[in-house]
């Protein structure tokens, strides 16, 4: 059964959370960029997903700064 996009988008915030919460804030933007390409119609294009990734990875972040990244997409 497929998911709808509030659930793939709620299942990729939910695993870049636990590894954020694991102390892996780089960890944490990476898994939400990759897993954010992993449903069956990508939720950003291929673009806006390096653009996303580069943007987090550009400044060091706190762990609520990533949280509320994280947290921020929909």
């Amino acid at each position: 059964m497929s998911r709808t996009r509030a659930e793939h988008l709620a299942w990729c915030k939910s695993r870049a959370i636990a590894i954020l919460d694991g102390g892996d804030p780089q960890g944490a933007v990476a898994s939400m960029i990759s897993d954010l390409g992993k449903w069956e119609r990508p939720l950003y294009d291929a673009a806006t997903l390096a653009f996303l990734m580069m943007a987090a990875m550009l400044f060091d972040r706190t762990p609520g700064q990533v949280r509320h990244w994280i947290e921020g997409f929909a």
